[in-house]
């Protein structure tokens, strides 16, 4: 499992008690956005993490276009949220399709990332901290799996971020803070 530390795949099978969880008791709006994510998720690993998965064409365009699917449904759990009053949730998503918007441009212009690495960090660190931030206010409403779905999200794509990081460092270097995180969240 070289290519799916031990520290991933619980956080990956934890997520997807989780969108079963959103599935089977949760709203409609919900169980797509949750559903969606965790497909998008798992799409991310395998592009940022299995990079001879990717060299096969037919592999790559079925993963792109699946992931163009997961993001329309996961455009409209927004905007389901928005409809419903559900401003939070909303927000929440909102927050996250910048997260995915950022890791996209970082993923299909490494060479424009690297370029603009700081400006790209402050964002990513802006976009994480408001996150963090929901987690909290859901833990303050007393919305405990909300909070605890919310904190595993982050993890989960923090560790996204740091293969991403990984893979961007082969093309130039990186800080060592960003190294070590990412030595200790591959550890097997």
């Amino acid at each position: 499992m070289s290519g799916f530390p031990v520290f991933k795949l619980a956080v990956f099978l934890l997520l997807a008690g989780n969108a079963v969880i959103y599935a089977g008791t949760g709203t409609e709006n919900e169980a797509v956005d949750s559903l969606a994510w965790f497909v998008l998720l798992v799409l991310f690993q395998v592009e940022t993490a299995f990079e001879a998965v990717m060299q096969r064409r037919g592999v790559a365009r079925a993963i792109r276009l699946i992931r163009f699917l997961a993001a329309l449904a996961i455009a409209a759990a927004a905007f389901g949220y928005l409809r419903d009053g559900e401003w939070l949730d909303a927000i929440n998503a909102m927050l996250w399709i910048g997260v995915v918007a950022l890791l996209e441009f970082e993923v299909r212009c490494p060479v424009a990332a690297a370029a603009q690495r700081t400006a790209l960090l402050a964002v990513a660190s802006a976009l994480y901290s408001s996150l963090a931030a929901i987690v909290l206010v859901w833990v303050w409403q007393g919305e405990w799996f909300d909070a605890y779905d919310a904190l595993l999200w982050l993890v989960a794509f923090v560790a996204i971020e740091l293969n991403v990081q990984k893979t961007s460092r082969r093309e130039s270097t990186s800080a060592p803070l960003r190294e070590s995180l990412a030595e200790i969240v591959d550890k097997p």
